[in-house]
C-alpha cells in the first residue's frame, strides 16, 4: 500500500475589484495567493509547483527572499508568515503579527535579512522587522491612510518607499528605516511603487493613471512618463531585468511596457474590453516575459517582442472546486463556487474554459452521459449541457435548487432537488416526483435510482422509463446522506453521510455490508469506485481524503489534508486492481493527483 502525491493543478490568483493584485517573482517562478494558500508555480515547467496552506485567514501578498530560501507571506489578519522554500514541508522559520489590519504588500532587503510589510492597521500602517527574530529595525510613518505597496532598495545603502491611498509616497532611509522625505507627486491613490534591480531608480504609478520616475538614493523626483498613456487608473508595475523598461497594468484594459531612457510607450497590450479583462497585478520574470493579471483572475503571459496580443494566458479556478467528472482517462472537468466549469488535462495540467453561456452561480454537480456528453446543475437553477467543450445551446430550467445530479443508462437525467426529483430526457421534463423528505444526493446504475435525504435514510427507486417506483429503503447512515456512488458492476451502493461514515450497502439483498467505514469526522462531500467495484475513494470536509476495501473492510488508505479547508469532489481517472489514479479537488480551488498502490 502506498500513496504518492503525483500531480498539483494549482489554482489562479484571487482579485478584488478597485485593488491591485501584488504578484512576484523568483526566476521563473511566479508567486500570488488564493484565499488561504500561496502558490509558487514555475510557468516554464507545469510539474514545479508548491501550494503553502499554513495561514489561518487569507493570504494577501508572498514574496520569495532574494536569496531564493525563504518566502514572506502576509495574510488579512496582519500576520507575517516566513517559511523555507527548499524543502518540501515548507517548515516555518517564524511567524510575527506585525500590524492590526490586512497586509497589502511586503518586500525584502537585497541581504535577505529585513522584511518591510504594509497595509491596513489602526495604530501604524507598517512594520519594519527581522527576519529571523521580528525584532524591530526602524519605523514606517508619516502616512495617513492605507500603505498599499512598498519597495526597498536591494544594495546599500538601503532606502524604502511606501504608496498609500493618502497620495503619498514616503522615502525612508535604512537600515535601520526612518522617515526621510514626503513625495507629493500623485493626486490619488498611489497603487503600486518598485525600485529597479540596480537600485538607481524607482517608479511609483496611481489612480491618476501616471507614471513618475525617482532617484533611487535621494529619491528626488526626475520626471513623468509622457505620451500615449493609460485611460484608467494603473494598478501594478514592474521593471525589466536589464533596468531598461518598466510594465504597467490599468483598468482600462491595456498592458504597456515603456522605455526608461526615453520615458514613452513602446508596446501597448489591449487584453479586452470588459470589466472582465480589466488588470490589476503585473510582474516581469526570467528570462523576458510579462505576466499581467486579468480581473477574473487569468494570468496573461507577454512576450516584449511579439505586440497585440498575450503570447499564452493561463487559466484555472479562482474559486472553490464544487464538482467534478471525468472525461476520459487524460482530461477531467471541475465545476467552481463562480460558476464556471474548467477541462483539466492530467498529463500537463493545461486548462481551458469551457466555452459559451454557462452557469452564473455555484456549480453543484457534473455527470457524463452515455453519449459522451456532460450535464451540469448549478444554484442558478438550470441544467445546462457540454459537449466537446462547449456549452450547447440547449439548456432546462430546474423547479428547484439542484443539491445533485446523475445520468441513467437510458440518457435520463436525474436532479435531487430541495423538494423534489426531477428527470429529465432531451432537456424536457418528463417526470417530476415530490417526496416527503428533504433530497441532497442522487446515484444510479441501470434503472436503480438511489436518492440520500436529510432523512438519514436512501431511498431506492426503480425507472422504467417514465415513472419512479419505490423499491426500498436503506437504513443505516447516522447523518444527512451527503454522498451516494454505485459501483460500476451494480452490487454495491456506497452512502456517505453528514457525520462522516460512509455505510456500505449490498444492492440486492438490501442490506448493510459494512458501516466500519468511519475514519473520517466531517461531512462526506464525494465517493467514487474504482473500475473493477473493489475500492471506494471517499472525499470529505474534515481534508482527508479515504480509500476503502470491500474485501477488507478494516484496512484503507489515508490520504491526510489532501485538501485545505475540505475536500469536494474525488475521482478516479483509472484503476487496474493493483493501482490507480485518483483525483481529489476542494475548497482552496486547487486539484491534485494521487497515484495509489492498493493493498495486495
Amino acid at each position: 500500500m502506498s500513496v504518492k502525491a503525483a500531480k498539483l493543478y494549482p489554482c489562479n490568483p484571487t482579485t478584488t475589484r478597485g485593488a491591485s493584485t501584488k504578484l512576484s517573482a523568483s526566476k521563473s517562478k511566479i508567486v500570488y495567493t488564493n484565499g488561504k494558500t500561496v502558490i509558487i508555480r514555475d510557468l516554464n515547467d507545469p510539474a514545479v509547483v508548491t501550494a503553502y496552506a499554513g495561514h489561518t485567514q487569507n493570504a494577501t501578498v508572498a514574496r520569495i527572499s532574494p536569496s531564493g530560501y525563504y518566502c514572506a507571506s502576509g495574510d488579512a489578519s496582519g500576520t507575517v508568515r516566513v517559511w523555507d522554500t527548499v524543502g518540501e514541508d515548507n517548515s516555518l522559520k517564524g511567524e510575527y503579527k506585525v500590524i492590526s489590519g490586512r497586509i497589502n504588500d511586503l518586500d525584502w532587503d537585497g541581504e535577505s535579512k529585513r522584511i518591510i510589510a504594509v497595509g491596513d492597521g489602526r495604530e501604524k500602517f507598517g512594520h519594519a522587522f527581522m527576519m529571523d527574530t521580528g525584532s524591530s529595525t526602524g519605523e514606517i510613518i508619516g502616512h495617513s491612510k492605507v500603505i498599499n505597496a512598498v519597495a526597498i532598495r536591494t544594495q546599500r545603502p538601503f532606502r524604502a518607499a511606501t504608496a498609500s491611498d493618502d497620495t503619498q509616497i514616503i522615502f525612508h532611509q535604512g537600515a535601520p528605516y526612518k522617515f526621510d522625505k514626503t513625495i507629493k507627486t500623485h493626486t490619488k491613490f498611489v497603487q503600486d511603487v518598485k525600485y529597479a534591480p540596480s537600485g538607481d531608480y524607482f517608479v511609483s504609478v496611481g489612480s491618476d493613471a501616471k507614471i513618475f520616475i525617482y532617484d533611487g538614493k535621494t529619491g528626488d523626483t526626475l520626471g513623468e512618463f509622457e505620451g500615449s498613456g493609460h485611460k484608467g487608473s494603473i494598478m501594478a508595475c514592474s521593471w525589466s531585468p536589464d533596468n531598461k523598461s518598466i510594465a504597467t497594468s490599468s483598468l482600462d484594459c491595456t498592458v504597456k511596457l515603456w522605455d526608461v531612457e526615453s520615458r514613452k510607450a513602446t508596446t501597448s497590450w489591449l487584453v479586452g474590453s470588459d470589466i472582465n479583462h480589466q488588470q490589476v497585478g503585473n510582474v516581469w520574470f526570467a528570462p523576458d516575459n510579462i505576466v499581467s493579471l486579468s480581473m477574473t483572475g487569468d494570468l496573461n503571459v507577454f512576450d516584449p517582442r511579439v505586440g497585440e496580443k498575450p503570447a499564452r494566458i493561463i487559466n484555472g479556478p479562482t474559486k472553490a472546486i464544487t464538482a467534478a467528472v471525468s472525461t476520459s482517462l487524460e482530461t477531467f472537468l471541475t465545476g467552481t463556487a463562480e460558476g464556471r466549469i474548467i477541462q483539466f488535462s492530467a498529463a500537463n495540467g493545461e486548462t481551458s474554459y469551457v466555452d459559451g453561456e454557462g452557469h452564473t452561480n455555484l456549480v453543484t454537480g457534473l455527470s457524463s452521459t452515455p453519449d459522451g456528453k456532460v450535464v451540469s446543475v448549478g444554484f442558478d437553477d438550470k441544467l445546462r449541457e457540454i459537449e466537446h467543450r462547449k456549452f450547447t445551446p440547449a439548456s432546462s430550467s430546474l423547479a428547484s435548487q439542484p443539491k445533485s445530479v446523475v445520468t441513467a443508462a437510458d440518457g435520463t437525467v436525474f436532479v435531487a432537488e430541495v423538494n423534489a426529483i426531477e428527470a429529465i430526457r432531451s432537456n424536457q421534463k418528463i417526470f417530476e416526483l415530490s417526496v416527503g423528505y428533504v433530497p441532497s444526493s442522487v446515484s444510479a446504475h441501470r434503472s436503480l435510482v438511489a436518492i440520500g435525504g436529510e432523512d438519514q435514510k436512501v431511498h431506492l427507486y426503480e425507472w422504467d422509463g417514465k415513472t419512479l417506483k419505490d423499491l426500498a429503503t436503506l437504513d443505516g447512515n447516522k447523518g444527512n446522506v451527503t454522498a451516494l456512488a454505485f459501483s460500476l458492476d451494480g452490487v454495491y451502493l456506497a452512502a456517505g453521510d453528514s457525520s462522516g461514515k460512509v455505510i456500505l450497502f449490498n444492492v440486492d439483498e438490501r442490506k448493510v455490508l459494512t458501516s466500519r467505514w468511519s475514519f473520517h469526522s466531517g461531512k462526506i462531500n464525494s465517493l467514487s469506485w474504482t473500475a473493477d467495484s473493489q475500492h471506494c475513494a471517499s472525499g470529505s470536509l474534515d481534508t482527508h481524503v479515504y480509500v476503502w476495501s470491500v474485501q477488507k473492510p478494516l484496512r484503507n488508505i489515508a490520504i491526510k489534508n489532501a485538501g485545505p479547508g475540505g475536500v469536494n469532489s474525488v475521482l478516479w481517472l483509472e484503476s487496474d486492481g493493483k493501482a490507480g489514479k485518483l483525483v481529489s479537488a476542494g475548497a482552496d480551488a486547487c486539484a491534485r493527483l494521487w497515484e495509489i498502490t492498493f493493498h495486495a
